[in-house]
């Protein structure tokens, strides 16, 4: 039997501390984000209608609509993984499987980390002077989905690399030791394994494009009109358009409060849309695992 001693007491009074602590500190994140959420749909949600969502905006008629932009949104998300994720997951393959440790393996990593902690207002800077100047694409798509492929690559290669690092190593081991390639055992065992993890990183990625903003108004303009069909939809790449996040910004500034909160309910509605296919498509492929 226990006997009540001073010490104990004084281990219970703290752990009972620490325990409430934690309890507050969860109660005040989950009610933060809570409280933003409300706050925005119950200031933004009237705006939200399906002529709201379909229609584009026009000064002259007094009519406002964000489908060019939802469109312009998906160009920019679409063009930008397509260069971003094939370089990202390469890369992180090279590095993690071929390359053997050491300084320059160092580096390559030390500038993924550093890349990740620049300001994006710096990307678009670069973006517009390079992409937009130099390579002659001035205000466009194509020059805002490049300069948005620098900034994601470290989140993909990251996440793809810290991925293939959870593949347990008999699983090389054994693929190489029946005679199987390395670009075999790469292709057939590592990648389905590490899906989970690189799926996250790309769908982290989409959530990082679909809230930029800084680079974007350096790079991509802010042109809100839909494309038309044909050849329309490819010449759409090099012309200025402005995403929901950008419309968003620019509502605010002319004051436009409800437009602003209205677009920022459906962006909220994209991101948990995001969050909540991640968790899906991780934990199917954690279970086909």
């Amino acid at each position: 039997m226990e006997t009540a001693t001073i010490m104990g007491k004084h281990r219970r009074i703290t752990d009972d501390l620490l325990k409430g602590a934690i309890y507050l500190s969860a109660f005040l994140a989950v009610g933060l984000l809570a409280g933003i959420i409300l706050y925005v749909f119950y200031r933004g949600i009237r705006t939200v209608t399906p002529h709201f969502l379909l229609s584009v905006q026009s000064p002259s008629k007094g009519n406002m609509g964000i489908a060019g932009n939802i469109v312009n949104t998906l160009y920019i998300v679409v063009l930008t993984l397509l260069a971003a994720t094939p370089v990202g997951i390469g890369g992180a393959i090279y590095l993690n499987e071929y390359a053997k440790p050491g300084k320059f393996v160092s580096l390559v990593e030390f500038t993924i980390e550093t890349l990740t902690g620049i300001p994006s207002i710096i990307f678009g800077l670069f973006g517009n002077v390079f992409f937009g100047e130099v390579l002659g694409l001035g205000y466009s798509m194509l020059t805002g989905a490049l300069t948005l492929t620098i900034m994601v690559l470290p989140l993909i290669a990251r996440n793809t690399q810290e991925a293939l690092r959870t593949v347990p190593d008999s699983y090389r081991s054994g693929a190489l030791g029946i005679g199987a390639t390395k670009w075999y055992m790469i292709r057939t065992i590592l990648l389905p394994s590490a899906m989970p993890g690189i799926i996250t990183g790309v769908i982290l990625a989409i959530g990082r494009i679909v809230g930029e903003s800084a680079a974007l108004l350096f790079t991509a303009g802010s042109g809100f009109y839909l494309p038309k069909m044909g050849m329309g939809l490819f010449k759409k790449i090099f012309e200025s358009g402005g995403t929901m996040t950008i419309e968003l910004y620019l509502q605010m500034a002319k004051g436009k409060y409800d437009v602003a909160f209205g677009i920022a309910c459906v962006l909220l509605v994209l991101v948990l849309i995001m969050n909540l296919l991640t968790k899906y498509l991780a934990g199917k492929f954690n279970r086909i695992k």
